[in-house]
């Protein structure tokens, strides 16, 4: 049977962008649909615009160590909508990048909602399309429990359209977007509660990673409440919420935002009319090679549930664009020492096994840890501390886990990430020469066993 196109994605985000773009190139004939905006939830309500918060909200820090290094400087004053307004401007710069490398990719863009109507058809705004396969990389979306005044909190997708910066917040949830966002909050000058329901925030993380956060976040002012929830929310008659916790407490704010969790966006998706099912969690069940239950139809991405990071969902839509258009070009993606930053204040970078993993996997453990003041605070009054930790394998040497509270902590560990693919020991770390002043030769100078 002739199709219409070889491969139909449905969305137009990171994983599916990258899957049309190398399936056309490889000779097929492509369609993506995407209902929303081009570049997926990374490049328009997170990690990019995201990034570009933390950076607005980190210059006061750069300002708050200039005294130190000599400059006086007048009072400084933060403008909500200048930053927000420049945030939107680069974004919709992005937004023609992504809509630039699909057409000139040869692939037909149709914007609009996508429905599966079979196993081989597509329709969007009542147009119906056939393909060979269908790739489904509709990615997530926020949610938010199900309390009495659930309506007027809000998550991510509209923290980024804020008209104006609260003056009171309180962040839920113990992710790293919830972490990631008080840190944001507190850092361009809203009074930040963060509260979190268990012992501890950033579970799966390294045990050091997060204790050290917890310490940094408290100097810096941030009202930490773990093992508190709210039970629900009320609006007073002054316009600010009232939120009302399950012991019985009650907070005042102006902003509420949740970051409990996301679940896959599968609204009107019309699984109904196809033989995919879905996982125990909700999420698209899928194979080794990314096949659903229904032989033409695949899956990738946060829709998924394995790894949700974008250069995980590239990663996968190369896969499967190598292995139904180019196969002698097919690589399996290798889940094993994914790097991955969290941009807290101060940020994390890690790579490999926590010490709990690797204990629990067996492994007899050697920890090395260090704990400094970076040497751009010397001249400063500010007590933050550095921590760097190497997980290692008391056997066989082989480093098993590089992990880092500090300073550009994302940048540092992507080096790192490339040492734990080949393999590194910790003698090869040893040998390596470090470059001398920064904070990231500690990496290689760490001689003492913690523990």
């Amino acid at each position: 049977m002739a199709y219409d196109f070889d491969l139909f994605v449905i969305g137009a985000g990171s994983g599916g962008v990258r899957a049309a773009r190398f399936a056309a190139g490889f000779g097929a004939k492509v369609a993506v649909a995407e209902s929303r905006y081009l570049g997926g939830t990374c490049v328009n309500v997170g990690c990019v615009p995201k990034k570009l918060l933390v950076y607005g909200a980190h210059v006061a820090d750069e300002l708050e160590q200039a005294a130190g290094f000599g400059w006086t400087l007048e009072e400084g004053h933060f403008d909500w909508g200048t930053l927000i307004a420049n945030k939107n401007r680069e974004i919709e710069r992005l937004n023609g990048i992504y809509r630039n490398l699909l057409v000139n990719s040869g692939v037909t863009l149709l914007q609009g909602h996508a429905r599966i109507t079979g196993p081989n058809e597509v329709e969007v705004d009542g147009q119906r399309y056939s393909a060979g396969h269908i790739l489904i990389a509709t990615g997530g979306w926020p949610q938010v429990p199900d309390i009495p005044g659930k309506e007027l909190a809000i998550t991510s997708n509209e923290a980024f359209y804020l008209k104006a910066l609260p003056r009171r917040v309180l962040v839920v949830g113990g992710g790293y977007i919830a972490v990631e966002f008080a840190g944001i909050f507190q850092g361009l000058g809203a009074a930040t509660t963060l509260l979190y329901r268990g012992d501890l925030f950033l579970r799966g993380f390294d045990g050091s990673v997060r204790t050290h956060l917890k310490e940094e976040l408290e100097k810096r002012g941030l009202d930490l409440q773990f093992n508190a929830d709210i039970q629900r929310i009320d609006k007073l008659e002054d316009g600010s919420l009232k939120a009302t916790l399950k012991d019985g407490r009650e907070l005042l704010a102006d902003c509420v935002f949740y970051a409990t969790g996301r679940r896959p966006m599968l609204d009107n998706l019309g699984l109904e009319n196809t033989g995919v099912e879905l996982d125990e969690r909700g999420f698209i069940r899928v194979d080794e090679q990314y096949q659903t239950t229904a032989p033409s139809i695949l899956a990738i991405g946060d829709v998924i549930g394995r790894v949700q990071l974008t250069p995980v969902a590239l990663a996968e839509g190369m896969a499967v664009a190598r292995r139904l258009f180019k196969p002698e070009q097919y690589r399996p993606v290798d889940y094993q020492n994914i790097p991955t930053a969290v941009f807290s204040q101060p940020p994390i970078g890690t790579v490999g096994l926590t010490e709990e993993q690797a204990l629990q996997a067996g492994h007899k453990v050697q920890v090395f840890e260090s704990r400094f003041r970076a040497m751009k605070l010397t001249l400063t009054d500010i007590q933050e501390k550095t921590l760097m930790k190497l997980v290692v394998d008391a056997e066989t040497d082989k480093v098993l886990g590089c992990h880092m509270v500090g300073p550009d902590a994302g940048e540092i560990i992507q080096g790192l990430g490339i040492a734990l693919k080949a393999g590194a020991t910790k003698q090869q770390f040893d040998e390596t020469i470090g470059v001398h002043p920064t904070a990231a030769e500690e990496f290689v100078t760490m001689r003492t066993v913690t523990r």
